[in-house]
């Protein structure tokens, strides 16, 4: 008997260097996992899709997985010769291993905008989606299979031979691909036709094909020429009061979760006694912040925005700036503002330990408080513009966005590997993530009362999430999904709005009369003007669902409408 105790690993280890495959055979065996291990969601989809029909061809069904092999080992064919084959294979592999758990766990789809919004996420927030379970999915589906690749012995013929083999590999599944695919013409149209979602869902092509334009847009194409809407924008005063407005910049709130919106649990606790107006039926430009921030405040609307074109270019914050409004942009989320105040005055909140709202990585939203008050006992101009921007309820780490003493809701999720909490647990943590937004936005509010109560300042507070989340709804969680087919629960978003009745121009009763009007994002800039009162050719008063609520309006109207009265 040895002394030396051979472990289980060190056996599979050697027998896996004693396998000798051709490059070919492995191309196949790597395709073939791919396609039925990796590609589980987009196969389970598609064949939901298909089963769905009232009447479908079972041939077809049984093929469907052959036809995404055959494309899996041209492509795969196309990049993996020689002294390529293993790193390619071992990339994709991982790649898509990683892909497989976000699309698996939280039902991400890596399309354009999900790359971009990937890119320009810091680290902190990316590191929040690793645990435990996240470590495990990926060292059995990625890891594993990766290491099976690096030490499987591959024969190589001769680089002419090699050439011929894969060619006659290419050409035999090109055939059988093409067949298929003829055959079930009909099947595929129609598919296709119905469900447009599901291209986003093949690992890891999706992802190459947009990462590719992506990087082709964002590091190819030439800067474009900065474009001023407007170079001579002015303040308007109704009196003589001096104006602050605070603009609060939510984060992956849902309009669904605002007990201000008719939500069954008490989440807004505290607004609803300062008056505030909720405008329950506003959507958003974008599923993610990448999208939906600079989308907000661009001149653009949802239907032409262009990332490239909107920051070559004047945004509402510009605009008002140039007017001659004192602008202050305070951040709370690491994810910064995409841009948008990039020609303004900026301050990042610090998340060192050594402030009680912070944990070194985030800070709660309470800390943008003490910069407001700072800046509403030093104003330093007539009009002044405050955007807060919120880390709010950013998942999946719910729990990590409020205090220990504004957990309303239990049991919560106290954990980021959130598909294994229960239903019940995920809800009580985002809703708790509400109504400590709730909480925020009532002391912002009180500061401005109390500062229009000290001094002649006509104040007003607007609140806008970016977009919304989805909490496990059809097995969905998070955000990000591609706009076409999101869930409401990503799109619909809320919007917040008060202002010191006693001074300022607009009238309450006529805002809540329109509250429940269709918007968007769209309105935003907008409104933005009309309550900063910006006068500027950028903007468009049809597109301003406060327009018509400003006193001056009203009293024009009333006086026109006596004037038919005796007319009559």
């Amino acid at each position: 008997m040895n002394s030396k105790t051979i472990s289980s690993s060190e056996i599979i280890i050697n027998v896996i260097k004693h396998l000798t495959l051709t490059s070919n055979q492995l191309l196949l065996l790597v395709s073939a996992y791919i396609t039925l291990i990796l590609n589980l969601p987009f196969l389970t989809k598609s064949m939901s899709a298909i089963t769905s029909l009232e009447d479908y061809n079972l041939l077809f069904l049984l093929t469907f997985p052959a036809f995404l092999f055959g494309l899996t080992v041209i492509l795969q064919s196309l990049f993996s010769f020689k002294w390529l084959l293993k790193p390619t294979l071992i990339i994709t592999v991982l790649l898509s291993a990683l892909m497989f758990y976000a699309t698996l766990t939280y039902g991400v789809v890596f399309d354009y905008g999900m790359v971009q919004n990937a890119v320009e996420t810091d680290s902190a927030e990316l590191f929040s989606y690793f645990n435990l379970y996240a470590v495990i999915f990926f060292t059995v589906f990625g890891v594993i299979p990766a290491m099976f690749i690096y030490l499987v012995n591959v024969t190589y013929s001769p680089l002419f031979k090699q050439i011929i083999n894969r060619v006659k590999l290419i050409v035999v599944t090109l055939i059988l691909t093409v067949c298929i695919g003829g055959v079930f013409y009909s099947n595929y149209a129609a598919v296709g036709r119905n469900n447009k979602d599901l291209i986003s869902y093949i690992t890891p092509y999706k992802f190459v094909d947009s990462a590719y334009k992506y990087v082709r847009n964002h590091y190819f194409y030439p800067p474009l020429k900065f474009k001023l809407l407007d170079t001579a924008p002015q303040i308007v005063k109704a009196n003589n009061n001096k104006k602050v407005t605070v603009f609060v910049l939510g984060e992956t709130a849902r309009a669904q979760s605002f007990s201000l919106n008719g939500y069954q649990k008490q989440t807004n606790r505290y607004t609803p006694k300062q008056g505030v107006i909720s405008f329950n039926n506003m959507a958003s430009c974008g599923t993610a912040t990448a999208i939906s921030v600079p989308c907000m405040f661009s001149r653009l609307d949802k239907k032409e925005y262009n990332k490239r074109i909107a920051t070559a270019q004047q945004n509402v914050i510009d605009i008002v700036h140039l007017a001659g409004a004192d602008v202050l942009w305070v951040s709370n989320n690491n994810g910064s503002c995409k841009a948008v105040c990039t020609r303004v005055k900026t301050e990042k909140i610090a998340t060192d330990k050594g402030n009680p709202f912070c944990d070194g990585e985030y800070c709660f939203d309470e800390v943008l408080l003490q910069p407001l008050r700072k800046k509403l006992t030093n104003l330093s101009s007539d009009n002044t513009l405050i955007v807060l921007h919120m880390i709010g309820s950013h998942g999946p780490t719910y729990f990590k966005r409020y205090p220990s003493d504004k957990r309303i809701f239990t049991p919560d999720c106290q954990r980021s590997d959130i598909q294994n909490c229960t239903e019940q647990e995920l809800i009580n943590s985002y809703d708790n993530t509400i109504a400590y937004t709730d909480y925020v936005l009532a002391q912002v509010i009180s500061e401005l009362a109390e500062l229009s109560n000290k001094q002649n300042v006509t104040t007003s507070m607007l609140y806008v999430s970016d977009h919304g989340e989805s909490l496990g709804e059809s097995g969905v969680y998070l955000h990000g999904l591609p706009y076409a087919f999101a869930p409401q629960e990503q799109t619909h978003v809320p919007m917040i709005f008060w202002t010191n009745t006693e001074q300022n121009e607009l009238n309450l009763h006529c805002l809540e009369s329109v509250s429940s009007n269709v918007m968007s994002h769209d309105n935003v800039f907008d409104v933005l003007l009309n309550i900063t009162s910006v006068q500027t050719k950028s903007y468009h008063r049809t597109n301003d669902p406060f327009y018509n609520c400003k006193s001056v309006v009203i009293a024009r109207r009333s006086s026109l409408n006596n004037n038919q009265e005796v007319t009559n």
